[in-house]
Formats: structure tokens, C-alpha cells, sequence
């Protein structure tokens, strides 16, 4: 444990200048194309052999001595479409592109996890897989990570997300839903335009679009339990033309949030048989698209365990923090939904130090300890799950 923290301290300047050159370099979901390379270039430093999958994502394993387990750690590194507004030293140079989520200390606290890690290899047994990960904000880089076969030898899986609503040095690592599935549905109505004022001629999509919208909040109200969190919202409701013309299409567009992956799989037939039933009712018909963006995060209750207990041994027991489950997703659980993983709120907020706002506004910043915290966190949880 002394060994782990002594080394985040001492790489501790070196997680600084890596997250902060990241900061000034952002890159697009997909494309990230510098942070890539330069994520290889560090690993390369070490003697490690690096792999490019999906697209920019990066692979390399540390391997300690002779041991059957393999654990991989993840990190994402894709920045928003978002103009910055902070006025630092180290401000985006790309135009309409702002880490402002905090991948970049996720790319620098799992870089210098790597050196404590392979400072440390003569000490433990297995291997340790590194996966820097593109499209996390798209929800479509772990999937393409996981279709490339990154986690064909792995065992288990940790992700780290510095978090800014929880104060640096706390860490919410906690059994069970972490994170919500989030998902994407369209439905186009399809009716027969007409003259507003003879609607008998015509079937209008706009009133069995309106009825669509009310009657899927019975499906929230009325179908799932109330024990069971879940969300159904339409974000987006289009139809018509003019005052007098009958509008012959509409278009709606919305999110489900659960955090059950049986109830994730019911959804699509839930709402497509109401809105197909009710638009029958209005002579009206439809058709539906379903995208699963992202799955639900649930964390593995004997990992959780040993994380708990990595964050004791390092910080102590006042340094865990509880953090209620959150509908906004994450693309770490279509990693988790292979192999058993969990995943770590890392506190970022230090309003001595750093102006607090939330994540995604174009002034978030965090503080920069945080980066100790989660490197020394990837580290010691690594080598812990590895002993056991």
C-alpha cells in the first residue's frame, strides 16, 4: 500500500503535465487520433507493446509473474463538442471541442497507473490489461472494443469516472446499478393528409401522435414496479405544415433510463405495442426504432468488496463516499455485461482550488489530486483482485 501511494506521489507531476496536455488537445468521439498515439507513445516508454482496435483505441498488457488471472483497466479519452470558456494556462486549442467530462484525467490517471504498475511487476501474479478507449460520449467505443476481442482473456475489469460532484480524496465504490441503461426510440406516425376542415377524409397522425405521447406515461405508472427506477421521456414531437392542412405524418423521439437489464430488454415491445395500439385506434399506423446506447452499469458485489477494501488500505475508511445511482450512462457496461467489473466515482471537487461546475459546462475543471487518487486506486484494486 505504502509502495502504490509513494509512487502516485512521485508520478504525480507526470499525471499532471499528461492530463493537462490532453486538456489542450481534445479530440472528437472516434477520432481520436493525437490522444491515440500519444497514449502508445507513453506505453512504448515502458517496454510495453501497444495495439490499435476499434479505430484509436489502445491495448497493452503488463505482465507480472507466472499467474493465471488477468485484470484489464479502463479509461476513455474523447472530449466534447463544446467551446471552453476557462480562462488557464492549458485551454483547448481545438476550436468547438473542451474535455469537459474529465477523459483527459481518466487518460492520465490510468497512464500513470501503468508506470506504478509496471514499477511493481516483479511483485504480483497475471497480468494487467490496459484499454484506453475512443466514443465513450457516442456510447460506441466500448462496444467496438469489446467486438474486437479485448476481453477475451480477461477475468475482470475496473473503470474510474472523476467525479465533480463529490469532494477530492472521497471514492464511491459501491455493489449493485451504478449508472442507468439509456436508450434511443423514434417512431414515425403514419396517417393521410387532408383539408383541416374536413379531417373525414384524411387520418391524422398528428392527434394519434399527441395520443401516443400520453398514453406511454401508463407504461412508467402502470406496467413496471414502482420499486423499480425507470424513466420514459419524448423529447421531440413533429407534425404539420400549415394551420388548415391535416398533418398525414408525425415524429416523436425519446429516452428510456432503467437500471435492470431485464426490464432494458422489455422496453422496445412495451412501446412499440402501445404506440402501435394506439395509433390503430386513430386508423393510423407506425414504425419504431430502438437503439441501445448504453446498458446498465451494475457493479459485482465480491469486486466491490475487494475495491472497498483498496480504497481503506490506501486513504482510509473516512475516504469512502456514497453516491446514489445516476440515470445518465455509461458505455462501461457493455463491458460488464461480458465479464464481472465495477466501476469507481473518484471525487474531483475542490472549490479552494478549483471553481465547481458540473459536468459537460464549458467552465468544468477539476482538481487536480483527484489524479493521485484514481491512478493509485487502478493500481492497488489491480494487484489486490490479483492476489485472491
Amino acid at each position: 500500500m505504502d509502495k502504490i501511494k509513494d509512487l502516485a506521489e512521485k508520478y504525480f507531476d507526470y499525471a499532471v503535465e499528461m492530463r493537462r496536455e490532453f486538456h489542450m488537445h481534445p479530440e472528437a468521439s472516434m477520432q481520436e487520433e493525437r490522444t491515440s498515439a500519444r497514449v502508445a507513445e507513453e506505453l512504448e516508454k515502458l517496454g510495453l507493446e501497444t495495439e490499435i482496435v476499434a479505430g484509436t483505441g489502445v491495448v497493452a498488457t503488463i505482465e507480472g509473474k507466472k499467474g493465471a488471472k488477468t485484470i484489464a483497466l479502463r479509461a476513455d479519452m474523447d472530449a466534447l463538442e463544446l467551446d471552453e470558456e476557462n480562462d488557464i494556462e492549458y485551454k483547448s486549442k481545438n476550436d468547438g471541442l473542451m474535455h469537459g467530462c474529465g477523459h483527459d484525467g481518466h487518460t492520465a490517471g490510468l497512464l500513470t497507473a501503468a508506470r506504478i504498475i509496471n514499477d511493481l511487476k516483479d511483485e504480483f501474479k497475471g497480468r494487467v490489461k490496459l484499454l484506453f478507449q475512443p466514443g465513450e460520449e457516442v456510447a460506441e467505443g466500448a462496444k467496438a472494443m469489446v467486438e474486437a476481442g479485448v476481453l477475451a482473456d480477461v477475468d475482470s475489469i475496473m473503470g474510474i469516472h472523476l467525479w465533480n460532484e463529490l469532494e477530492t480524496t472521497k471514492v464511491s465504490l459501491e455493489a449493485g446499478p451504478r449508472m442507468a441503461a439509456v436508450n434511443l426510440f423514434k417512431i414515425d406516425v403514419k396517417g393521410k393528409g387532408g383539408h383541416g376542415s374536413m379531417p373525414q377524409q384524411g387520418v391524422d397522425a398528428l392527434t394519434a401522435g399527441a395520443a401516443i405521447v400520453m398514453n406511454l406515461q401508463s407504461i412508467v405508472s402502470r406496467e413496471i414496479s414502482p420499486l423499480d427506477p425507470s424513466v420514459l421521456s419524448v423529447g421531440i414531437f413533429k407534425s404539420g405544415s400549415r394551420f388548415n392542412v391535416l398533418p398525414g405524418k408525425a415524429y416523436l423521439e425519446g429516452t428510456t433510463r432503467c437500471f435492470s437489464r431485464e426490464l432494458n430488454d422489455k422496453f422496445p415491445q412495451m412501446i412499440e405495442r402501445v404506440a402501435s395500439e394506439t395509433a390503430q385506434g386513430y386508423r393510423a399506423s407506425i414504425e419504431m426504432e430502438y437503439n441501445k446506447l448504453t446498458l446498465p452499469c451494475i457493479n459485482d458485489e465480491e469486486l466491490t468488496e475487494i475495491g472497498q477494501k483498496s480504497v481503506v488500505d490506501l486513504f482510509g475508511e473516512q475516504s469512502l463516499a456514497h453516491v446514489e445511482k445516476t440515470t445518465g450512462g455509461e458505455d462501461f457496461s457493455f463491458y460488464t455485461a461480458e465479464v464481472p467489473g465495477v466501476f469507481a466515482f473518484v471525487g474531483s471537487k475542490n472549490e479552494d482550488k478549483v471553481e465547481y461546475h458540473p459536468h459537460h459546462h464549458p467552465k468544468f475543471n477539476i482538481d487536480e489530486a483527484a489524479l493521485k487518487v484514481s491512478a493509485a486506486l487502478y493500481a492497488k484494486f489491480a494487484l489486490d483482485f490479483l492476489s485472491t
